[in-house]
C-alpha cells in the first residue's frame, strides 16, 4: 500500500519530528530524501551526513524512505538564477527558489508518483482554508516562522501540504525528539546557502563569478579604498570593507550603501544611519499572490523586506503590469534589490515579489533610468 504522505527527510531535527507526529497521528506516511547539490567536498556541505541521518530517523520511526537526485533541477532552477542575480549586482535569497522550484515542485511531483496524496515538511509555517481558499499562516513561534520563504506557493501546492511543526516552539521539537531517541535531536540547525550550507562564500561565489578589485567611494565621489569585487558585498554590509582611520573622515564605521556593477564600483559611506541606506519607497518586479490575486489595487498591510524583520506598515499600489509600489509609513534601512518583499495581512501571507528599486538616494538614479518606472 503507498504510503498517503510523504515527508521531505532533510536529515534534520524538524523533519525528523514532523514524520514522528504523522507517524504518531496514525498516518501512512514514508520519507524521501532529495539530493540538491553534487558536493564537492569543500565548504560544510554533508550530504551524506545528511542522507545517513534521514535513514537512520527512518529505521527508528519504523517508515520505509526513497531518494531522488534534484542536483539538475537545483542548478537549473535555483543556482543558475542566483548566478545571474549577482551579476546584476544584486542580492538573491535562493531559499525562496529552492522552496518554489524543488520542494513543492519537483518534490511534490515526485511523491505523487509514488502514490501520495500529500506532502510534509519541517518548516515552521501553518496552512488553513477560508471562504474556499487555502492560507498560509505565520508559525506559532515567531522567532521560527518560514512563511517568508514560503510566499511563492499557490493554491494547488498548500492543498498538498502538511507543516506538522506550525504551531509548536522550537524547544518542544527538540525535547520531542529526545524523548523518542531520534539521532538528531541534539543536530545544530543547517545554515548558509540552501542545499549547499556553509562555506567561504567569497571563494566560493569566486568559482563561478571571476571577481574584479576596484575601487571603494563615497556617495560623493572620493576613493578611500578598493575592494575584492562587488559581488561579495550587499547593502548595509559593514564587514569586510577594511577601510577606517582616513585623514579627512570621522572615526566612524564605513558602510555599503550601492554597488556600480558597471564601472565596478563598491560606494560606502560612514554610519549605520547613513541617508544613502535609507527609504521611504520599494518598487518590486511582478508580484506573487497566494490566493491567485491580490486583495486590491490599493491596501494597506505589512511588509518585511528581509526574513529577520519586524513587519512594517505600507500601503501597496498594485500597477498594470503587476508590479508593486510599496509606501512605507517609517524609513526603511537597507532595502536591498533581489530580496523579496513579503506582505501580510495579521498571521496571513498574502504573497510577495522581488524587491527591483527603492527611492534611497543611489537607488533612485537607478529607478529614475528605468523606462518601468515612469509610471511611479
Amino acid at each position: 500500500m503507498n504510503a498517503r504522505v510523504i515527508v521531505g527527510m532533510s536529515g534534520g531535527v524538524d523533519s525528523s519530528v514532523a514524520a514522528l507526529l504523522l507517524r504518531d497521528s496514525g498516518e501512512s506516511i514514508a520519507g524521501l530524501f532529495m539530493q540538491n547539490w553534487a558536493d564537492d567536498g569543500s565548504g560544510d556541505c554533508r550530504a551524506e551526513d545528511d542522507r545517513r541521518d534521514a535513514v537512520a530517523v527512518c529505521g527508528r520511526l519504523g517508515i520505509p524512505i526513497h531518494f531522488r537526485d534534484f542536483s539538475g533541477e537545483y542548478w537549473d532552477g535555483v543556482f543558475a538564477h542566483f548566478l545571474a542575480e549577482y551579476a546584476a549586482g544584486r542580492t538573491p535569497n535562493p531559499d525562496v527558489l529552492c522552496n518554489r522550484e524543488i520542494k513543492f515542485k519537483h518534490f511534490l511531483d515526485a511523491a505523487r508518483d509514488l502514490g501520495a496524496e500529500r506532502i510534509a515538511t519541517g518548516h515552521y509555517a501553518r496552512i488553513d482554508r477560508q471562504h474556499g481558499s487555502w492560507r498560509l499562516l505565520r508559525a506559532r513561534d515567531r522567532g521560527k516562522d518560514q512563511s517568508y520563504f514560503l510566499h511563492q506557493l499557490g493554491q494547488a501546492q498548500l492543498a498538498a501540504t502538511v507543516f506538522p511543526l506550525g504551531d509548536l516552539p522550537k524547544a518542544d521539537v527538540r525535547r520531542m525528539a529526545a524523548e523518542a531517541g531520534l539521532p538528531t535531536a541534539a543536530k545544530k540547525d543547517s545554515t548558509g546557502i540552501c542545499f549547499i550550507g556553509e562555506r567561504d562564500f567569497r571563494e566560493f561565489l569566486s568559482r563561478y563569478l571571476p571577481a574584479r578589485p576596484g575601487e571603494m567611494r563615497t556617495p560623493d565621489g572620493r576613493v578611500v579604498g578598493t575592494h575584492p569585487g562587488v559581488f561579495h558585498f550587499t547593502l548595509g554590509q559593514r564587514e569586510g570593507l577594511q577601510i577606517g582611520g582616513l585623514r579627512g573622515f570621522e572615526a566612524a564605521p564605513w558602510y555599503v550603501v550601492g554597488k556600480d556593477v558597471e564601472h565596478n564600483v563598491l560606494v560606502v559611506d560612514q554610519g549605520s544611519d547613513s541617508r544613502y541606506l535609507r527609504s521611504d519607497t520599494t518598487w518590486t518586479e511582478a508580484a506573487h499572490w497566494i490566493a491567485g490575486t491580490p486583495p486590491a489595487t490599493r491596501f494597506r498591510c505589512s511588509a518585511q523586506s528581509r526574513y529577520r524583520q519586524p513587519a512594517q506598515a505600507c500601503e501597496i499600489e498594485v500597477r498594470d503590469d503587476g508590479s508593486l509600489c510599496a509606501r512605507f509609513a517609517q524609513p526603511q534601512r537597507a532595502v536591498t534589490p533581489g530580496q523579496s518583499l513579503v506582505l501580510y495581512d495579521g498571521d496571513h501571507c498574502l504573497g510577495g515579489a522581488v524587491i527591483a528599486a527603492t527611492d534611497a538616494p543611489l537607488e533612485r538614479r537607478h529607478h529614475d533610468t528605468n523606462p518601468r518606472s515612469s509610471t511611479a
